[in-house]
């Protein structure tokens, strides 16, 4: 049986390389002592095959096999485009 692969929506924050995108992917979690909410984010490089997507953009990505040396995650879809 196939695992799962994970899924992130994120935003844009840079789309100078060709064919790759940084996306932002926030993720809010409780702090188990102080019962604050804690935001945490992570950067990752995602393949964008068309160029489609552009700064400011929140795209859904999905993971995949490893495509350079810290690319592992590709371009499904644009959620919704920046203003």
């Amino acid at each position: 049986m196939e695992a799962r692969k994970k899924t992130f929506n994120g935003i844009v924050v840079s789309d100078k390389m060709d064919k790759t995108i940084v996306v932002e992917v926030t993720n809010r979690t409780l702090h188990p002592l102080y019962k604050k909410y804690v935001n945490s984010t992570k950067r990752i490089k995602a393949h964008d095959e068309r160029n489609e997507a552009h700064v400011g953009d929140t795209v859904r990505v999905v993971e995949c096999r490893h495509l350079s040396k810290d690319k592992c995650w590709r371009l499904t879809q644009v959620v919704e485009k920046a203003r």
